[in-house]
C-alpha cells in the first residue's frame, strides 16, 4: 500500500501545521454524535472548516462476541451473530450457518434455500432503507427519513411474522431455518413486492435529481478503483467505482447462481454514485425476492431444515414414539453436535460488502475459533483517504455514505 493510503493512528494526529501553513487544529467528533451511526470516535485536524487529517478510533461497541462463541456449543451461537451488525441480523446467522454446514458437509434442502434467499433479500431491502433514511436525514431532508421507516416497518413485521422477533430473530440455523413459514406468509410478502417498487421511485422523485442533494454528493469523497481495491473496499462503497465484484455472483451461495440479477456499478465512487448504486441494489433485491417469491408458491410445503438428526432435532411427532429420536434430542441441546476437526471459511454479499466467516473445529461440540471478516471494518479505513481537503460538513456525508455498522466494527 501507498503512501497515499495511509490510515492514520489516533495518536498520530497532534495539530502542529506543515511548514508555511496557519497552525490546524485537533477537535474529537464523538465518540456520541449523531451522525457517526454508532458510537464512533474520529479525531480530526482541522484547518478552519477543511479536514487535514481524520482518525477513526475504534472499540467503543466492543462485545467480545467472537470470543464468547468459542463457549457455547454450535447452534446456539447463532443468537451472537444476529448482535453484531445489528441491521442485517439474517445476514449474519446465513454465513455463521453456511461456514459450519460447509465444515460439517451438511446437506440443506432447496425450500429452505429458497427461504433464505427471500429473506435475507428483505434484509438487505431493510437495511438499505435504514441506510437512505439516516442518510438524508444527516442532510436535512426529513421527509425521507419518515417514508424509508414506513416501509421497513412492514419489513420487520415480515420477520417477526416467521420468527416472532422483528429485529435479532436467530431464524437461519445450522442446517436449516428455526421453524416453517406462517400459513400467511406469502401473501404479505406478495403485497411488499407489489408496493416497493413505487416506493423506491417517490425515494428517486425526492432526491436523485434534488439540486440541494446533487450539491452536496457529487464530487464529494470520490475515490478511484485501485484505490478502493487496496483499502479492501467491498460492497457498495467498491461497486461505486465501477469495480464489479459481487459475492453472490462471484462465489455464488444459497443458488444465487439460479436467480435472474443485475450488479448495478458506478463510475466516480463519490458520495453520489454510492447513493444510486444502493437505490439500484434495492429494485434488483425486489427482483431476487420476487423469483424466491414464485418458486416457493411452485414448490408448496416441504422440508424447512436437514433430515441429518446429527445436527437438527427430530420432529416432536417423533419423539412420543420413538426413543432414538428421544436421545437425539436430548443430545442436541444438552451437548451439541460434534463437527470434525478442520476448518471452513464462507463469504456472503451483507448489505454493508463482503462479510466472511472462518470456523475452526477441534473436534468437541464447541468451536475452536470463530471469526467474521466485517465489511463496515474494513470500509471505515477509507474515510480518511475520501476527507482530505473536504470540509466537515462533507464528512457528516462520508460517514454517512460508507454506511459503517459499529456492532459489526468492533464485535
Amino acid at each position: 500500500m501507498t503512501s497515499t493510503l495511509h490510515v492514520p493512528a489516533p495518536h498520530e494526529i497532534t495539530g502542529p501545521a506543515i511548514a508555511g501553513k496557519s497552525e490546524t487544529m485537533v477537535l474529537n467528533m464523538g465518540p456520541h454524535h449523531p451522525s457517526t451511526h454508532g458510537v464512533l470516535r474520529l479525531v480530526l485536524e482541522l484547518d478552519g472548516e477543511e479536514v487535514v487529517n481524520v482518525a477513526p478510533d475504534v472499540g467503543f461497541l466492543h462485545t467480545g462476541i467472537e470470543k464468547t462463541i468459542e463457549s457455547k456449543a454450535y447452534q446456539k451461537a447463532v443468537v451472537l451473530t444476529d448482535r453484531m451488525d445489528y441491521l442485517s441480523p439474517l445476514g449474519n446467522n446465513l454465513v455463521y450457518a453456511l461456514a459450519v454446514e460447509k465444515l460439517m458437509a451438511v446437506e440443506v434442502p432447496e425450500r429452505a434455500q429458497t427461504i433464505r434467499v427471500l429473506l435475507v433479500e428483505l434484509q438487505r431491502i431493510s437495511s438499505h432503507l435504514v441506510w437512505l433514511g439516516t442518510h438524508a436525514l444527516d442532510l436535512a431532508a426529513m421527509s425521507v427519513f419518515l417514508y424509508a421507516f414506513r416501509e421497513r416497518e412492514q419489513i420487520l413485521d415480515i420477520f417477526e411474522l416467521v420468527s416472532g422477533a422483528r429485529m435479532m430473530t436467530s431464524y437461519i440455523r445450522i442446517g436449516g431455518l428455526a421453524y416453517d413459514l406462517p400459513a400467511d406468509f406469502l401473501p404479505t410478502v406478495e403485497a411488499f413486492l407489489k408496493a416497493m417498487p413505487a416506493r423506491i421511485d417517490e425515494y428517486e422523485d425526492l432526491l436523485t435529481n434534488n439540486p440541494l442533494w446533487l450539491e452536496r454528493t457529487v464530487g464529494v469523497g470520490a475515490i478511484d478503483g485501485p484505490s478502493a481495491v487496496a483499502f479492501g473496499l467491498t460492497g457498495a462503497n467498491l461497486r461505486a467505482t465501477g469495480v464489479e465484484l459481487d459475492a453472490r455472483r462471484a462465489f455464488p451461495y444459497c443458488g444465487y447462481e439460479t436467480y435472474d440479477f443485475e450488479i448495478p456499478v458506478g463510475k466516480t465512487g463519490d458520495i453520489y454514485d454510492r447513493y444510486r448504486v444502493r437505490m439500484a441494489e434495492m429494485r434488483q433485491s425486489v427482483r431476487i425476492c420476487q423469483q424466491a417469491w414464485d418458486r416457493l408458491s411452485a414448490m408448496g410445503p416441504g422440508p424447512y431444515t436437514t433430515a441429518d438428526r446429527k445436527v437438527a432435532p427430530p420432529p416432536k411427532t417423533e419423539i412420543t414414539h420413538s426413543m432414538e429420536s428421544l436421545i437425539h434430542h436430548f443430545k442436541l441441546w444438552t451437548e451439541g453436535f460434534k463437527p470434525p476437526r478442520g476448518d471452513a471459511y464462507v463469504s456472503i454479499e451483507s448489505p454493508r460488502g463482503i462479510l466472511g466467516c472462518y470456523v475452526v473445529s477441534d473436534g468437541s461440540p464447541k468451536p475452536w475459533r470463530v471469526h467474521f471478516r466485517a465489511p463496515s471494518f474494513i470500509n471505515l479505513q477509507s474515510l480518511a483517504h475520501m476527507a482530505k481537503g473536504r470540509m466537515v460538513a462533507d464528512l457528516v456525508a462520508l460517514i454517512a455514505s460508507l454506511d459503517p455498522v459499529l456492532g459489526e466494527v468492533d464485535r
